[in-house]
């Protein structure tokens, strides 16, 4: 068997058409038709809601309390456990076992092991447009609007490109091949036709609540961006519907790409024996808890797309609903092509589910994460049939009840009417005790201060009147 992995950055969950999500309208037709022909995992979570720590976990099969690696911007060379002779790559693995691999875009960020691709060619940023930011509220990649670009000269539909040219080569040898967007990952910047799509008059909003944070904990209001964010300017400055309507514009723009790259599989003697997975690296906020983007604990944060069609295991039409994992994926991939991962892979294979998507399954949607600048205590949060349970490092705690609240707006830790259902949750995360600590921020002090600070000091240092 082939195997053609797809994925895509910060692409939430909100065209799964759960009205407990999102209720307006999202345009992926390719991706509802992937999602059909084989299994779609609704309840698809990731291993670290941000894009270094999520690839790093699922590209490697070592999770984020066993590796340290939590955040962007850690030492990741310092990771004892993820730094052994014996960590291998998936990429490695297929490699090892026989396979041609090709990886195109963005698949991996800040780990890999580069000698265990035949060809690879990483993802670039499309340069921005003449003035920006477009959107007038913040300089850096939170922005949006009218790419310069034609959609021929993206970087995402060159790599579109580099998969489909694979697609129509003949092979000797079965193939991995790893299609990665940097959509849509902000600033969003697609052609005028993606926004056309999304009249602004028909945009529908997430819901909110004004008083979400209050019943937090502090260090989970401090993943919350909070007052005076840029969740809160754009929210305040009246452009809450121009942000959503570019992210759904850069959604279907991803959607299209992807559509290309499937329709080349149907095209190719490989439609019948390649295996496809789509997955999307973490969720993402726009504007629920005062938050924009990643980085959270939180089902907006949390909740990843994930389908896989496998032939002769899946069936068209498979929809699990058991709580997963991107950790899973590693395993899945091993055992439907006869490869054996190395022992210390975490996840379990989801195999039984590919044939049976209702069989029985305990969650393995455990989610790690730690502060970006502090990285002295770990995380945990896990997504199960009982609700969501989180823990801050070793005290401070979140509870709720999906059923009931699937916004997560109640906070339920210190309701007694949950207290064996939060027992029962602590005990299927890792203990703070047993959870690797987060390695060291690489954000060194010089890194983290302004320009204008350095270049203060700097033109002090070469005044010698100055004391």
């Amino acid at each position: 068997m082939n195997v053609l992995m797809l994925i895509s950055d910060d692409l939430n969950s909100w065209l799964l058409e759960n009205p407990e999500r999102y209720t307006g309208k999202v345009i992926a037709p390719n991706l509802k038709a992937l999602g059909e022909s084989g299994v779609n995992f609704k309840y698809a979570y990731t291993a670290a809601p941000v894009c270094s720590p999520s690839r790093t976990a699922f590209f490697s099969g070592v999770a984020p309390w066993k590796s340290g690696v939590y955040n962007n911007a850690q030492t990741i060379s310092k990771s004892e456990v993820l730094n052994q002779d014996a960590v291998l790559s998936l990429a490695g693995l297929f490699k090892k076992g026989g396979y041609n691999t090709f990886g195109y875009g963005k698949i991996t960020h800040g780990w890999d092991q580069k000698e265990h691709w035949d060809d690879h060619v990483g993802h670039k940023r499309d340069p921005a447009p003449p003035g920006a930011p477009l959107a007038g509220l913040s300089g850096g990649e939170q922005d949006w609007g009218i790419i310069h670009l034609t959609e021929e000269q993206m970087n995402d539909t060159g790599g579109a490109d580099k998969t489909i040219a694979i697609l129509e080569k003949q092979h000797d040898k079965p193939f991995f091949l790893a299609y990665g967007l940097f959509n849509a990952h902000m600033p969003w910047y697609v052609p005028q036709k993606y926004f056309d799509i999304y009249p602004l008059d028909e945009i529908v909003l997430p819901e909110l609540k004004a008083d979400d944070l209050d019943d937090l904990p502090p260090l989970a209001k401090a993943v919350s961006d909070g007052i005076g964010s840029f969740a809160d300017k754009v929210i305040k400055s009246g452009k809450h519907k121009e942000a959503v309507q570019a992210y759904l514009a850069t959604t279907t723009y991803v959607d299209t790409q992807i559509g290309r790259v499937l329709d080349a599989l149907e095209k190719s003697p490989y439609k019948d024996n390649t295996i496809v997975v789509f997955l999307t690296d973490h969720g993402l906020h726009l504007g629920e808890k005062l938050h924009w983007q990643k980085t959270t604990l939180w089902e907006e944060g949390t909740h990843t797309l994930l389908m896989f069609r496998a032939p002769g295991v899946s069936k068209a039409g498979g929809v699990s609903e058991r709580f997963v994992s991107l950790m899973d994926i590693y395993p899945t991939l091993a055992e439907l092509c006869g490869l054996t991962p190395p022992d210390y892979v975490d996840g379990r294979s989801l195999v039984p589910l590919l044939k049976a998507p209702k069989a029985p399954w305990e969650s393995t949607a455990i989610t790690g994460l730690c502060d970006k600048g502090k990285t002295d205590l770990a995380y945990i949060s896990i997504r199960h049939e009982l609700g969501r349970y989180t823990r801050y490092g070793a005290k401070e705690e979140e509870f709720y009840d999906a059923s009931k609240d699937p916004h997560e707006w109640t906070n339920q830790i210190d309701n007694p009417e949950y207290a064996t259902t939060v027992q029962k949750l602590r005990t299927l995360v890792p203990r703070f005790e047993d959870a690797a600590p987060p390695l060291p921020t690489a954000l060194t002090k010089e890194r983290r201060e302004t320009p204008k600070k350095k270049k203060e000091e700097k033109k002090k240092e070469s005044n010698p009147f100055t004391s």
